[in-house]
């Protein structure tokens, strides 16, 4: 399917990177396990066009075009590229647009993987990284050096959701020709309009909502025309791959999304707003309440929000007291990911260096899956009576 002006997200879910009469008629684009690609002839083989043609499993099979095609469409963007997994996507695009002696700005609340990679690798092959305030906005442009390749942005901050002002920061980059890079996991094609908020280079982790059932690694990186050279040929440099059945997950995933994130969210304002009114819980950091700091950016620039919020206690706990909630839950079950059908719950500790984190109490990271809200209250609830 080809994008036509109008055609709304959900129609693109549902319809986006189909050709059934390409493949027999058949609904769903059906799995390519490939490696080796033939040639009938010494010609044919001589002119093939790596940007467009099958050439070899590493370099891209159908089922993974399938993939890129849809997302990119849902997103806006006009090209994309399947990984191996969220921060493959994030690796392969920052490692694309710098080299030695560049200089990339990272929000401090990143995604601590690309704290790491940013700090032992890119300073390895000399490339150094300046962490910012992620509520900088404009005034990031002081910042900005004549080296400056990459402004990586997150919103909401990873653990401490911080709405990051976007647009702001984007038109500041732009003026000075370093390029944006937006970890948009948290609001995903549908929720975050990236190239309309000024990002040249968006990045997923498709584990999350594309995949959205627990059970496949996938990263995505969409892009606009202008940025697909530099990311297409650095991703063939580090080797990257993204294995076919993953992909077919990954789409399988994206065909459901829309209703999926709706119920996410609807379950996710029940829990956070009945947590609000708890006497153990200090604060909940969700950018949908009203009363979150970034709630009027989050209004202006989503469409709406996933099931993922952190929590502040009233008072710091022990590992003691915190496994006695924890450990006696029911629905609630301890996991890194997030993004599936299931709820999950962990305790955590932000990482910062251009900023502070100071917080009242403990602080807890929740995903409301899709289970009975009432249900995840009780768990909760009774988790809550442990701490103490």
């Amino acid at each position: 399917m080809t994008k036509k002006k109008g055609v709304r997200a959900e129609t693109l879910l549902a319809n986006g990177g189909r050709d059934p009469e390409s493949n027999y008629g058949i609904v769903n684009p059906p799995v390519y396990h490939a490696s080796t690609v033939t040639s009938p002839t010494l010609t044919a083989y001589r002119s093939r066009d790596f940007t467009k043609d099958i050439t070899y499993g590493r370099m891209g099979t159908p089922t993974q075009k399938a993939l890129e095609e849809a997302v990119a469409l849902v997103e806006g963007g006009d090209r994309a590229i399947a990984v191996s997994s969220g921060l493959a996507s994030i690796t392969t695009t920052v490692s694309a647009f710098v080299q030695s002696g560049d200089h990339i700005l990272c929000t401090d609340s990143a995604y601590f993987p690309t704290r790491n990679f940013c700090n032992n690798v890119m300073a390895k092959y000399g490339v150094e990284t300046t962490y910012y305030d992620p509520m900088i906005g404009a005034g990031i442009a002081d910042l900005i050096q004549d080296n400056t390749k990459v402004v990586m942005t997150e919103a909401p901050g990873s653990q401490t959701f911080e709405v990051q002002d976007i647009p702001a920061i984007a038109e500041a980059a732009h003026a000075r020709g370093a390029v944006v890079i937006h970890d948009n996991t948290w609001g995903t094609p549908i929720n975050f309009r990236s190239f309309e908020r000024g990002v040249d280079v968006s990045v997923h982790a498709a584990t999350k909502y594309i995949v959205g059932h627990s059970d496949a690694m996938l990263g995505i990186i969409v892009t606009k025309n202008e940025h697909y050279d530099a990311l297409i040929k650095n991703f063939r440099y580090w080797g990257q791959h993204a294995a076919p059945d993953d992909c077919y997950l990954g789409l399988r995933g994206l065909r459901t999304m829309g209703v999926r994130l709706k119920q996410h969210q609807e379950s996710a304002l029940v829990v956070a707003n009945w947590l609000r009114e708890h006497p153990d819980v200090s604060r909940v950091l969700y950018p949908a309440l009203p009363d979150d700091p970034g709630h009027e950016i989050w209004k202006r620039d989503f469409e709406g929000a996933c099931g993922l919020f952190g929590v502040v206690l009233k008072d710091h706990y022990d590992d003691d007291a915190l496994g006695a909630m924890l450990d006696g839950l029911e629905l609630f079950a301890m996991g890194a990911s997030w993004g599936g059908y299931e709820s999950l719950i962990l305790p955590s500790t932000p990482i910062r260096t251009a900023t502070t984190w100071e917080a009242e109490g403990s602080l807890l990271r929740l995903h409301v899956g899709l289970e009975h809200t009432d249900d995840l209250i009780a768990d909760l609830e009774a988790g809550l009576a442990r701490l103490k």
